[in-house]
């Protein structure tokens, strides 16, 4: 195989609120820290270890703004995107490297924001339906 593949795929939860810069072309990024953990039980002395992986999330534009609005520290996600190493100057010219991953689709698993809110957009979006449909409008 000649092609690459570069895809990241996570669950895990903000350990800070959506941070938001707005440009002025109109365009924003929005970034945020996600964590995930691992658990597994140490065979020699039984005890359970987990180890937390800080992974930085970027995200751009109306996607951003949908993540500013509804994410909050805390909440689980799940992600797919890119991994992409930047390269920076510190204060110092000395240069530095980071390492993100660009998110490309998202899904939200659980939101504070819309909990405490107590919003169902599905059944509030969605008309009542009716417990036994005429039979014309039956698919088969």
């Amino acid at each position: 195989m000649s092609g690459t593949l570069n895809k990241v795929m996570l669950i895990g939860h903000l350990g800070d609120d959506v941070k938001m810069h707005y440009f002025d072309g109109g365009g924003c990024i929005g970034r945020f820290p996600l964590a995930t953990n691992e658990v597994y039980t140490n065979k020699t002395s039984g005890e359970k270890v987990t180890n937390t992986d800080w992974h930085n999330i970027v995200v751009r534009n109306k996607a951003a703004e949908i993540c500013e609005k509804y994410l909050s520290k805390g909440d689980k996600i799940y992600i797919e995107g890119r991994i992409k190493t930047r390269k920076w100057q510190d204060q110092d010219q000395k240069d530095r490297y980071t390492t993100e991953i660009n998110l490309d689709e998202f899904t939200f698993l659980t939101t504070k924001k819309t909990e405490s809110e107590g919003l169902n957009s599905a059944t509030s979006a969605s008309p009542p339906k009716e417990e036994n449909p005429p039979e014309s409008d039956l698919p088969f």
